[in-house]
């Protein structure tokens, strides 16, 4: 046998060891005692000098490997508090919003609303959840509410449409648009009181 074959089955061989001492001898529920007994191995295995230099070599690529997950570890925490914020960001710049914003589902049912959206429609935000918006408007506008949202399914929510709230003892038009939402089978919509004159 050559030298190069001798290394070879060493190294494989401290591997295999290495691995059984990880994973057949130490308890599976607790990997940190897994990871103790595996550095036990290694140490060990470091201190015969028939193994040492793969021990230690292997020891060294752990290490690494180690500071690798810490630092990704601490890019992901990093990255997710940027997430946060930039949710927290865009969540009080929904509700602070002057225009009302509603996502509502195929079945037309309210799944979130900001609060300008609340107060557009007369109610609080916890009352309107999952109620149809289509029974929040003249009876009417229930044809011309299907289309809107059929148009924004089929990409073409380009049109603003002219819808009117349910009898609230005045003419109540608003200006609509809708925009498929990232989340299939719902709708963004955008409602704005009809101001007079042409639109």
């Amino acid at each position: 046998m050559s030298n190069q074959t001798i290394e070879a089955h060493e190294e494989a061989d401290l591997r295999l060891r290495a691995l059984a001492r990880l994973t057949g001898h130490a308890d599976s529920a607790n990997p940190r005692a897994n990871s103790a007994a595996a550095l036990a191995a290694l140490f060990e295995l470091a201190s015969s000098p028939e193994t040492s230099d793969e021990a230690l070599t292997l020891l060294h690529e752990i290490q690494v490997h180690q500071v690798e997950v810490e630092l990704q570890d601490e890019e992901l925490r990093r990255s997710r508090a940027e997430l946060e914020a930039g949710m927290a960001r865009y969540i009080e710049l929904y509700d602070l919003a002057p225009f009302a914003y509603l996502t509502v589902d195929d079945g037309m049912a309210i799944c979130e609303l900001n609060l300008a959206g609340a107060r557009l429609l007369g109610a609080t935000r916890d009352a309107l959840l999952g109620r149809r918006l289509e029974q929040l408007l003249a009876p009417e506008c229930g044809g011309e509410l299907r289309s809107m949202l059929a148009d924004a399914r089929d990409g073409r929510g380009t049109r603003t449409w002219t819808l009117r709230l349910a009898d609230t003892g005045a003419p109540h038009a608003l200006h609509a648009r809708a925009g498929a939402d990232a989340l299939r089978g719902r709708y963004l919509v955008a409602l704005v009181e009809a101001g007079p004159g042409p639109r």
